[in-house]
C-alpha cells in the first residue's frame, strides 16, 4: 500500500526531472509529460480500485508508527480527487502539444506543470496538516512559475497579486497549525479527530478553526477573498489556465471539507453557519461579476469563484445529502471548468482574440467546436440532464429538506444568471459574423495541432455527458463518499490501527 499511496506523488516528480533535463529537446519533453500523464491516471485508478474495494488505506513512511511518522491515507474522497486530477492532467498535457510555444518548453514549462501535479495529489492523499502546509508551497512555486512563464506585463501583475494573497493564505495557515498543535500535541488528521475532543478550551479552538477557514478560503477563492483569481487566471497560456481552473481551488475548497468534517465539528453552529453565508456570498458576487465582463476566460473565471459557493454550500448544510451533493459537484466542476478553458483556447487560435466583440463567427465555421462548447456550458449552467443538472438538483434539495428556502432560490437564481453569461459568450463567439468578416476555421492549423487541440475537448465533453446520462454509479460513488465524511471511524482505524 505504501508504493500504491506514494505513486501518484512520485510518478510526476520523476517526471518533472526527466522533462526539465530534457527541456531543450522539444517534442521528446512534451510526449514524455503526456506519458508521464498517463502513468498517473494509471497509478491513480488503481489507487481508486483498492480503495472502492477494501475501504480507507494508510501507509507510514519510513515505518514511523502514526501519529509520530509522515501518513499517507487515502478514502472515496481522496481517491476520486487523484483520479480527476490525473484526467486534467492527461488532457492538458495533450492540449500543450499545440498550446505551449518552443520557448515557454526551454524554460521548463513541463517541469513545473508535472511539480504541479505532484503538489496537488500530496495534498489529497497526506494524513497531516503539516505536509498539507508543504503540498500548498509545492503548488503555490510551481503555479508561480507557470504563471509568469512568458515574462508578459499581464503575467507579471497577475502573478505578483496571486502570490501576495496566497502568502497571506500561508502565514494564516502556519499559525493555525502552530496554535492547533499547542492545543493538542499533535498535527496527524485522524489523532486531531480523537485529540480536539478532549481540549478544554473549545471557545479558543474554534478561533482557531476560524483561522483554518480565513486560510483555506482564501486557496479555494471564496468572498471576500476571491479577487486575486480573475486578476490572474486569464494571463497565461490556455493550458496553464485550465490546470489551474480545474484543480488549485478545489485543493483549498477539499481542504475545507477534510478539516471541517474530521477535525473542527465541535461548533458546527457558528462555523459551518459562517460558511453558509460564505458559500451564498460567493455564488452571487461570482456570477455578477461573469455577468459583468466582455473577455471569455475573465468569465469564465469568475464562474470558478461562482461555482465554488456550491461546493461549499454542500459543506456548510452538513447532511448527508448536501455532502453527496458536494463531492459530485467537486467532480463534475473540475472537468467542466477545465474543458471551457481548452475550448476558449480553440476560439482565441480560430478568431486571435479572447475578447468578445472582436471574435465571431465560430458556429459557422467551425460547428464541431460549438457543439463542444455546449456540452460545458450547458453543464455549468445546471441543463438537464448534464452533470451539472444533477449536481445542482442535489444541493437544492438538500437545502429544501432542511428549510433553507432562500438558500435554495439563491442557488437557482445563480443558475439563471450562469445561464445569462453562457448565452453571451454564444452569442457573441459563435453566433454572430466575425466582426472582421472573415471566417476562423480549423484549416489554419495543422492537422496534428487541430488532433491536439480538440481530442482533450472531446474527451471531456463525452465524459460530461456519461455522468449526466448514468448518474446513478457517480451518486452512489458520491454517497459512499459522503458516509466517510460524516462518519470517520475508519479513516481512524486505517491510520492509528484502532477506532476512535
Amino acid at each position: 500500500m505504501s508504493w500504491l499511496l506514494a505513486l501518484p506523488i512520485v510518478l510526476p516528480f520523476a517526471t518533472a526531472v526527466l522533462t526539465f533535463l530534457l527541456r531543450s529537446t522539444g517534442s521528446a519533453a512534451r510526449w514524455l509529460s503526456v506519458a508521464g500523464c498517463a502513468g498517473l491516471l494509471a497509478a491513480a485508478t488503481a489507487l481508486m480500485v483498492q480503495v472502492w474495494r477494501h475501504g480507507v488505506i494508510a501507509a507510514q513512511m519510513g515505518d514511523w508508527p502514526a501519529p509520530f511518522g509522515i501518513t499517507l491515507v487515502a478514502d472515496l474522497l481522496s481517491a476520486v480527487m487523484v483520479v480527476i486530477t490525473a484526467i486534467t492532467g492527461l488532457a492538458v498535457a495533450v492540449y500543450a502539444l499545440a498550446d505551449i510555444d518552443e520557448r515557454r518548453e526551454a524554460l521548463g514549462y513541463h517541469a513545473l506543470f508535472q511539480t504541479l501535479l505532484a503538489g496537488v495529489c500530496g495534498a489529497f492523499v497526506t494524513g497531516d496538516l503539516f505536509n498539507l502546509y508543504v503540498w500548498f508551497e509545492v503548488m503555490l512555486i510551481a503555479s508561480f512559475g507557470l504563471l509568469v512563464l512568458g515574462n508578459t506585463e499581464a503575467q507579471l501583475d497577475g502573478g505578483i497579486k496571486y502570490v501576495a494573497i496566497n502568502l497571506v493564505s500561508t502565514v494564516l495557515f502556519l499559525s493555525g497549525i502552530g496554535l492547533l498543535y499547542g492545543l493538542t500535541g499533535t498535527l496527524n488528521l485522524a489523532d486531531l479527530h480523537v485529540a480536539v475532543q478532549a481540549v478544554e478550551n473549545q471557545g479558543l479552538l474554534t478561533v482557531v478553526a476560524s483561522l483554518f477557514l480565513v486560510a483555506f478560503g482564501i486557496k479555494a477563492a471564496v468572498f471576500p477573498l476571491f479577487f486575486w483569481l480573475p486578476a490572474s487566471y486569464h494571463t497565461p497560456p490556455v493550458a496553464v489556465s485550465a490546470v489551474f481552473a480545474g484543480l488549485l481551488t478545489k485543493v483549498g475548497v477539499y481542504a475545507l471539507i477534510r478539516m471541517f468534517t474530521l477535525v473542527f465539528t465541535q461548533d458546527i453552529g457558528l462555523t459551518h453557519g459562517l460558511l453558509l453565508a460564505v458559500a451564498v456570498l460567493t455564488m452571487v458576487t461570482g456570477v455578477l461579476g461573469a455577468a459583468a465582463q466582455s473577455e471569455f476566460r475573465k468569465i469564465l473565471s469568475f464562474h470558478i469563484v461562482s461555482q465554488i459557493g456550491y461546493m461549499v454550500l454542500g459543506l456548510a448544510l452538513y447532511t448527508p445529502l448536501a455532502l453527496v451533493g458536494a463531492v459530485f459537484y467537486l467532480v463534475h466542476h473540475i472537468i467542466v471548468k477545465a474543458n471551457l478553458f481548452l475550448v476558449s483556447g480553440v476560439a482565441r487560435r480560430l478568431t486571435g482574440s479572447f475578447e468578445l466583440a472582436a471574435i465571431g463567427g465560430l458556429y459557422k465555421s467551425s460547428p464541431l467546436l460549438a457543439l463542444l462548447f455546449l456540452v460545458p456550458a450547458f453543464s455549468l449552467a445546471g441543463f438537464p440532464p448534464l452533470s451539472g443538472f444533477w449536481a445542482k438538483f442535489l444541493l437544492i434539495k438538500a437545502s429544501l429538506d432542511l428549510g433553507a428556502y432562500l438558500v435554495a432560490a439563491t442557488a437557482l437564481v445563480v443558475g439563471l444568471l450562469t445561464v445569462f453569461s453562457m448565452t453571451k459568450i454564444w452569442a457573441e463567439a459563435f453566433w454572430k459574423p466575425h466582426p472582421e468578416g472573415h471566417a476562423p476555421t480549423l484549416a489554419l492549423v495543422t492537422r496534428r495541432e487541430r488532433a491536439a487541440l480538440l481530442l482533450p475537448v472531446a474527451a471531456l465533453a463525452t465524459l460530461t455527458v456519461v455522468i449526466g446520462l448514468f448518474p446513478e454509479p457517480f451518486v452512489g460513488f458520491a454517497e459512499r463518499a459522503a458516509g466517510q465524511l460524516l462518519d470517520p471511524a475508519d479513516y481512524v482505524r486505517a491510520v492509528l490501527g484502532q477506532a476512535p
